[in-house]
């Protein structure tokens, strides 16, 4: 793929940096000719150097241009653009079906007579395998080593079908187990802030580096000033073959951050209260972008921090602009000088580097002075819902009063073989985890400081909770071993257990039998604190149903206090060797203990040291054995990997616009319904469907893996859909995980037998949903499975951006309620049909549509819902039955 067009515009310039010249496309020129820009938000001038660079390509005209310069008069823009990332980020878990769906297209262009090599990503793809490893294994110096070993057994097919990809694939990295999370890896390494690369004439030209990725904290690097954004495996897939990403040109929020943090407060506490405020805001679908005098002091990893939450907080991204703490990060982490020197360059030439006291003009804004900031946790079920760790307790009390009803609130359960008993409020799980906070240095420090006086003091964890430390970098282990800190936390059970995102992803792994039994025994309410990202039901353990995301430090105070019920600020959290009560207060360590330890500590030479082989992998991993060919050998036998029927019989052309009649409804559903309630990542129950095809396959119940570990199978993963052990189904009241019924019969089943027996009587279908459907992650499978479960449109009060992308890119119609009606206001209760009309002589953006619900008794009521095909492209994709149809067909013409 070309990385420039034909500059009509004439913006292209020539930039000596040093000893070294390169050519860029230049804002100023753009100003002179198309009206200022100096004033546009950072995020907006990255979008429109890409669009001066791509101008007259066949896909960016002069107008997409002009359309971002005026976005000024008017703060928000109707116009759609396409937009060409430089580079593509995947994860394992988001990754292996991709590939999977690159093999299967090269499949369908040989079948149709094209050449594989038409199939290979244009722009460079690096995949980092992070989402593998789970804590079978905690709290011994060998539980890292085990938890690989196992780690490997368990996915070995996968592995050996990503080392097919990395040699069949051209631009196409693999960054392989054990290396640390896809998002630390990519701030810490991968990213350049400023991007190089060859035009068709040899030269080399200097742009934004800018990205693309299947996992939704792909955000995080936006706090290096690199302009990244999650997206479904789909619509990355696209873009590695050359499609642009098509979008409206976003609103921009300004968020002003002023002030300095108080003694104590951390990077977790702060970005807890930011995701609240944007929640609050409503940010969905808009880009954030931070400014204000709290940026001169605010370090990197804490602006990674608030940029990696994003999805948390709605936003399509979470931008810091370029300055000098952005080139003192890349110093200390290693980069080239050179490379830092044409950042400083390339940002101050094109009016990206900020500028003490400089405010662009912003749609909207919002303001917080950090130092009104306090502790905080988040639970416990959403990251939004911020709790201030003063008000732990009583919250928690809410809580249980809420989910356990007129149960003993003081009970003690006994555990078999145990000298503890169980109460509610349990911290059972305590994770040092995900990729939010296990690169920052001020949190990691502070949780070994804590550690170490609490270990001074003669404390320790309490028996049942299941401690892990799981680091997102390797470099972590270095500086907490040259602090001498990691002694300290493996004396508090937190060893290094694996170098991904585990606990935060589901990867928990089981707790002790005796627990696991008393929990579930007597249904009691325990707690998982992690400091992590998500917290959705069902996520992180089937057992523990109120998780609490919090700061590292504070996971490790929870695993010593052991129950939710402890007050840290006024309660003892245990006592010390001679009996004396012992606060939070004595351990907390301070900002000067922090920042000395870190300066003492962490060195440029540790980042080079790590990141110098980072693509070679351990011995299992270059022992792997690797299959040749430009198509995949399909193993029809394998549970782990199958050719999707995405592309059979695919005619030449696609199919006319069609309307809906006669579509049931599979489920209804409340607001706030996660990709985690539609496409579950954790364990897969032995009595499910996806349980019993494995058993039916030979796969042994502890042989079951997860189903993120075989989104590599359609089979598993159409069995898996709406199958999350807390998704509640309001057409089956009382019910929970993953259970429909069946009209006129009336018949209750799980959804997915009810689905295939909706398929075999040739009947469509469709999904009802409150607010916010498909927040959480950018998992394609929730709108892949929702396709093959026989489902045709979604009906939701609002969606959350990606899923929305991912539903319009799988051919699935998003509809969307209108002035402020819902399910509620049409007393739905399942046993009614759906007819979808207006569609049928084509569709364009965002049109109105008319729904026509048929009742039992043969009523009749219409509703007009607005379909949420948002783009040009977008009505392509869905005409053709999905983004990659769409991407093939188009292969086949060019050939």
């Amino acid at each position: 793929m070309s990385i420039c067009g034909k500059d009509n515009l004439k913006t292209r310039r020539t930039l000596k940096v040093g000893d070294n010249s390169v050519d860029y496309y230049s804002l100023k020129v753009a100003s002179e000719k198309l009206g200022d820009v100096s004033k546009l938000p950072f995020t907006l001038k990255v979008v429109l150097e890409n669009l001066l660079r791509y101008e007259d390509d066949f896909t960016v005209k002069t107008d997409d241009v002009q359309a971002v310069v005026d976005w000024l008069k008017a703060r928000k823009s109707s116009h759609e653009i396409n937009y060409r990332p430089a580079r593509v980020l995947m994860q394992d878990f988001t990754g292996v079906p991709a590939v999977v769906d690159l093999a299967a297209m090269r499949d369908a262009v040989v079948n149709m007579g094209g050449d594989a090599q038409k199939v290979n990503p244009l722009s460079p793809v690096d995949l980092v395998i992070d989402h593998s490893v789970m804590i079978d294994f905690f709290g011994t110096d060998d539980a890292l080593d085990k938890n690989m070993e196992v780690e490997f057994e368990r996915n070995g097919e996968r592995y050996g079908f990503l080392r097919w990809g990395q040699n069949a694939f051209n631009n196409f990295r693999i960054v392989p187990p054990g290396a640390g999370i896809c998002h630390q890896v990519n701030v810490e390494h991968l990213a350049k802030v400023v991007w190089t690369g060859k035009d068709e004439d040899g030269k080399t030209v200097a742009y934004p580096d800018t990205l693309v990725g299947t996992d939704s904290h792909t955000t995080m690097v936006n706090g290096l000033a690199v302009l990244g954004w999650g997206v479904g495996g789909l619509e990355a897939e696209a873009a590695m073959l050359g499609q642009p990403i098509s979008m409206l040109i976003p609103e921009v929020v300004g968020f002003k951050l002023t002030g300095t943090m108080k003694e104590g407060i951390t990077a977790t506490d702060l970005v807890l209260r930011v995701v609240q405020m944007l929640r609050e805001k409503g940010v969905v679908g808009k880009f954030v972008e931070f400014y204000g005098d709290a940026l001169d002091h605010m370090s990197l990893p804490d602006r990674a921090t608030i940029g990696n939450m994003a999805p948390e907080y709605g936003a399509t991204c979470g931008f810091f602009p370029i300055d000098d703490e952005t080139l003192n990060y890349m110093r200390s982490t290693g980069r080239d000088e050179d490379q830092i020197a044409l950042v400083e360059a390339y940002a101050k030439e094109q009016g990206m580097w900020r500028e003490p006291g400089f405010e662009a003009e912003y749609t909207a804004t919002l303001e917080l002075d950090i130092s009104t900031v306090e502790p905080a946790l988040s639970g416990p079920k959403r990251p939004q819902d911020r709790v201030l760790l003063k008000d732990a307790v009583s919250s928690f009390n809410g809580t249980f009063a809420d989910m356990a009803p007129g149960v003993d609130a003081d009970r003690s359960v006994p555990v078999s073989n145990e000298n503890f008993e169980m109460k509610d409020g349990n911290v059972v799980i305590a994770a040092i985890t995900s990729c939010t906070n296990t690169s920052n240095p001020s949190v990691l420090i502070a949780a070994g400081l804590l550690a170490k006086k609490a270990v001074e003091l003669g404390l320790n964890r309490k028996p049942w909770v299941k401690t892990s430390l799981a680091p997102g970098s390797l470099v972590v282990a270095d500086y907490l071993e040259k602090a001498g800190l990691q002694d300290y936390l493996d004396q508090l059970g937190f060893n290094v257990a694996g170098f991904g995102c585990t606990t935060c992803i589901g990867n928990s792994g089981p707790l002790a039998g005796p627990i696991a039994e008393a929990i579930d025994g007597n249904d009691m309410l325990v707690t998982a604190v992690l400091s992590g990202n998500r917290n959705f039901e069902g996520r992180i353990s089937p057992h523990v149903k109120a998780n609490y995301l919090a700061s590292p430090p504070l996971v490790v105070a929870y695993a010593l206090a052991g129950n939710l019920k402890v007050d840290l600020n006024n309660d003892p959290i245990g006592t010390d060797k001679n009996g004396n009560d012992v606060f939070l207060k004595d351990i907390w360590p301070s900002n000067k203990e922090i920042a000395d330890t870190i300066a003492s500590s962490i060195s440029a030479a540790m980042y080079k040291e790590r990141y110098d082989n980072i693509f070679a992998g351990p011995k299992p991993w270059q022992a792997i054995e690797i299959t040749e060919g430009e198509t995949f050998a399909w193993d029809g036998k394998s549970t782990y990997v199958q050719n999707p029927p995405y592309f059979v019989n695919m005619a030449a052309e696609p199919n006319d616009f069609a309307e809906v009649h006669g579509a049931r409804p599979l489920l209804i559903l409340g607001d706030s319904v996660t990709t985690d309630h539609i496409s579950p990542a954790g364990s897969i129950k032995e009595e499910s469907p996806a349980g019993e095809y494995l058993k039916a396959n030979g796969v042994a119940v502890r042989d079951f893996n997860s189903y993120g570990a075989r989104r590599g199978n359609h089979e598993v993963m159409m069995r898996g859909t709406f199958a999350n052990i807390r998704i509640r189904n309001e057409m089956a009241p009382g019910t929970e995980g993953g259970i429909s019924v069946h009209y006129p019969s009336g018949e209750q089943g799980w959804v997915y037998d009810v689905a295939m027996r909706y398929q075999a009587e040739g009947t469509p279908l469709v999904v009802v949903a409150g607010k916010e459907y498909g927040t959480g992650s950018s998992r394609d499978w929730a709108a892949k499975g929702t396709n093959l479960l026989g489902v045709k449109a979604v009906i939701a009060e609002s969606f959350e951006r990606i899923h929305r992308t991912n539903l319009v890119c799988m051919g699935v119609l998003p509809l969307q309620f209108k002035n402020g009606e819902g399910r509620a206001t049409y007393k739905l209760d399942g046993s009614e049909t759906f007819d979808v009309l207006g569609i049928g002589d084509g569709i364009t953006p965002l049109q109105d549509v008319t729904v026509r619900i048929t009742r039992k008794d043969g009523s009749t009521e219409e509703f007009v819902a607005t379909c949420r095909i948002d783009t040009e492209n977008e009505v392509l994709y869905y005409q053709n039955g999905g983004i990659l149809q769409f991407v093939l067909r188009n292969m086949m013409k060019a050939a």
